[in-house]
């Protein structure tokens, strides 16, 4: 079986979660997803499982962090800084929060951060391994 992740978020409103993850370019797989769930697929090994707030607790007792913390920061690469730009106004569209952090633009890397409706951040980034510095 190849290496896989599977990002699990809590989520108030399943079906909008779903409309805007659907709206940034993910998938459904709909052999892991119901009434309580569903998997949206970035790529063959990264997939996120959305969970109601009760399908959650199911997994942890840990409280549920507000929409206004940051629990953590998921990167995600893009093939250009235009598909960046383009993401962060996709998330601003549909529910979610663009340019929740300043954008960073180091010239050989580009990221922009934007928010799911539930307040997960997630960093939209394009590099140029090419043009890195060296040293």
């Amino acid at each position: 079986m190849p290496k896989m992740i599977f990002v699990n978020l809590p989520v108030t409103d399943l079906a909008a979660s779903m409309a805007f993850y659907k709206a940034l370019g993910f998938e459904n797989n709909p052999h892991f997803t119901d009434e309580t769930a569903a998997c949206m697929v970035w790529s063959e090994a990264i997939n996120v499982m959305l969970l109601t707030h009760d399908k959650w607790r199911t997994f942890t007792s840990r409280p549920i962090p507000p929409p206004t913390s940051s629990e953590v920061l998921l990167a995600i690469s893009f093939d250009s800084r235009e598909a960046v730009d383009a993401v962060n106004e996709a998330a601003a569209a549909n529910g979610g929060t663009a340019d929740v952090n300043p954008a960073q633009d180091l010239g050989f890397m580009y990221n922009r951060n934007l928010a799911d409706p539930d307040g997960h951040v997630w960093e939209a980034m394009w590099m140029d391994p090419s043009a890195i510095p060296s040293g």
